[in-house]
């Protein structure tokens, strides 16, 4: 069988199983698997032959299933779940939405700018979008609800605020491109720095245009202050702050690599609980259970993901098309502008993580035939993906804040609001693409 066409077909399939609702796992290894299979037996020329076939797969499969269990960094993966986990049961993630609420509850959408600072406050700890929507709506529109602000400021702005987990340092996503494409994971935490920063300045934009329009959406709120409220909010938050610089700071400087940054900060966070008196063993034997459950899905993905790139590989499918659009003699900033629209296409149908292992394969090949720096690609692609969360008609994130504010709020409003925030973030995008610095800038310049 011609290995091109035996790889549209995989693809073709994978699509079809993806449409279909099939866990992302068991989509990309299970046709993998099959394809490969039928790769080693139906050469091209030859007759199917099953038992030869299924030898020469085994061990491909194996070598290759080897080789990724025995990665190094992703042994950071479960370390940063583990601390999301902890800091979230021991009300650290929360620390800097407080101090923010403290500070700007008084200015115009006061409320719905100190959810979006929370957010990437949340974000900078714990590295998980959906999660970060899921446990700020749960403290931030229900407060914005009593202040009398507009459903879709109060729903809108959680959203939006949460897809910063996928941005800001240290993302999940950014680990697995990093793995997949062999690019240094470190350099990518430094390279979503100025990106998520400008996205937050984006959002903020977004609400004080949004509130000077129309002010009914979020009416001022008074409240009555001890003496000291103020300072005290932004001390309380040194815990988050401390998380945050060992990441952060010590990748930047010099003092850790990626993984054992990870090491250290979910050590830390632990003494954190403890020593503060915010967590029990029980707490923490919970947040470790999580964390094998969140650590076991997302290692399945990958290893299916590997499988698949594997099948990829065989069949010269990725070669075949990036020869087909070098021969189309396009200008580079039309080739990243198509594949920018492919993202946000997919993006509106499937999740973060099954997007990104579906094209990396794909895209890789084609960015790399361009010589355009993959450090700069991985912010544009965690971007993309950040935008698909808030996208109709499968906007994750839009459904999380549904699930917390139940039938009080349709999922119709909430998308409304997004909608102006959906705006900022092709703008942040084009930024991004014609700027190319703002991206590599920490990256550069890392001690």
């Amino acid at each position: 069988m011609d290995p091109l066409v035996l790889g549209v077909v995989g693809f073709g399939l994978l699509l079809v199983f993806l449409v279909l609702r099939v866990p992302i796992a068991f989509s990309l290894g299970s046709i993998a698997v099959f394809c490969i299979v039928i790769y080693f037996s139906w050469p091209e020329g030859r007759d199917l032959n099953l038992d030869r076939g299924w030898r020469a797969s085994v061990s491909v499969l194996t070598s290759n299933s080897y080789d990724f269990i025995h990665s190094f960094e992703l042994t950071m993966i479960p370390l940063f779940i583990l601390l999301s986990n902890v800091a979230h049961v021991s009300g650290i993630t929360t620390d800097i939405y407080r101090a923010a609420r403290v500070w700007l509850t008084r200015l115009p959408g006061g409320l719905a700018i100190s959810s979006v600072i929370g957010c990437g406050g949340f974000s900078a700890i714990t590295g998980s979008s959906v999660a970060c929507a899921a446990a700020m709506g749960k403290i931030c529109v229900p407060e914005m609800l009593r202040a009398n602000y507009g459903p879709r400021l109060a729903t809108a702005s959680v959203a939006a605020g949460g897809t910063l987990g996928s941005l800001i340092p240290p993302s999940v996503p950014f680990i697995l491109y990093g793995i997949f494409t062999e690019t240094p994971i470190s350099r990518l935490f430094m390279a979503g720095i100025l990106p998520g920063i400008l996205t937050i300045l984006a959002f903020i934009l977004v609400i004080l245009i949004w509130v000077k329009v129309s002010p009914s959406e979020a009416p001022a709120v008074e409240e009555d202050r001890m003496p000291g409220e103020r300072r005290q909010a932004a001390i309380a938050a040194w815990p988050a702050i401390l998380l945050f610089t060992i990441v952060i700071g010590g990748i930047y400087g010099g003092l850790f690599t990626a993984t054992e940054a990870a090491g250290v900060s979910a050590a830390t966070a632990v003494a954190l609980g403890f020593g503060l008196g915010r967590m029990n063993t029980s707490q923490l034997f919970n947040a470790a259970k999580d964390t094998v459950k969140q650590t076991a899905m997302l290692f399945l993905i990958a290893f299916a993901a590997k499988i698949y790139v594997s099948f990829i590989s065989l069949t010269g499918l990725a070669p075949w098309l990036v020869a087909g659009i070098e021969s189309l003699e396009l200008a580079t900033w039309l080739v990243v502008a198509l594949i920018c629209v492919v993202f946000l296409i997919l993006g509106m149908f499937l999740d973060p993580i099954g997007i990104l292992l579906l094209t990396l394969p794909f895209a890789i090949p084609l960015v790399e035939s361009l010589d355009l720096n993959l450090i700069w690609f991985g912010v544009i692609v965690i971007k993309l993906l950040e935008i698909g969360l808030i996208t109709p008609p499968v906007g994750l994130n839009a459904f999380v804040i549904k699930s917390v504010v139940g039938k009080s709020i349709s999922v119709d409003t909430i998308f409304a609001g997004i909608s102006r925030f959906l705006v900022a973030e092709i703008i942040v995008l084009t930024l991004l693409v014609a700027f190319p610095i703002i991206s590599l800038f920490l990256p550069m310049t890392q001690f």
